[in-house]
């Protein structure tokens, strides 16, 4: 694999015109995959952002927001790095909240979150009306061969040294989850779009 140093405004640049040579006419699903540390939230709000400013509407979503209710994330404990990876994300919730809206035939209407995980209830969002041509910016970890459908895929890598030393403390057993996505689902080959992340000051565009 090799990596070319790119600066993060030209790899925005970059992401955004992959996004406009897309069909105009439709709705769009993007997809910003990656580990917290490699920042999927803060390209995936910089990308809504510069989609704007190109005058497509867009709308930022986290998958952090779709997460199950406690009572399911936990039913076989808080730290189990299988079920983090497999049963944390509530796919079903996101496909019906905001991809199918999306859809040729949905009704444009995103719920752009749905379960609030601190205080474990479902939050109080309005939802947002997408029209024609607008993109739908989903951030988070585990997307790729999640089952949701995607016109363009982002991913952001680390090595597992980065990605270790950059974890906090208390979520490292998070660590077996994101090797095995790794390692199950190869995400750097299957993206549209990969980023190697060591440093996300300093990201580097991963070439054939």
């Amino acid at each position: 694999m090799r990596a070319a140093p790119i600066s993060p405004e030209l790899l925005l640049a970059r992401t955004a015109d992959a996004v406009l040579a897309l069909p105009p006419d439709r709705r769009l699903a993007v997809a910003v995959d990656g580990a917290p540390p490699t920042r999927p939230d803060d390209l995936a709000a910089r990308l809504v952002e510069e989609l704007r400013l190109r005058g497509r509407p867009a709308v930022h979503v986290a998958a952090r927001d779709f997460l199950r209710p406690a009572s399911l994330r936990f039913e076989f404990g808080r730290e189990d790095p299988d079920l983090f990876y497999t049963d944390w994300l509530d796919l079903k919730a996101i496909e019906r909240e905001v991809l199918s809206p999306i859809a040729p035939d949905g009704s444009g209407r995103v719920l752009p979150r749905l379960w609030d995980p601190a205080a474990d209830r479902a939050y109080r969002a309005e939802h947002v009306n997408l029209e024609a041509g607008g993109v739908v910016v989903l951030e988070g970890s585990f997307l790729i061969g999640s089952g949701l459908a995607f016109d363009l895929i982002v991913h952001l890598s680390m090595s597992p040294a980065a990605l270790a030393r950059r974890t906090e403390d208390e979520l490292a057993w998070t660590l077996p989850a994101y090797r095995r996505y790794a390692e199950e689902m190869d995400p750097v080959s299957l993206a549209d779009i990969a980023v190697l992340c060591d440093d996300p000051r300093h990201p580097a565009l991963v070439e054939d």
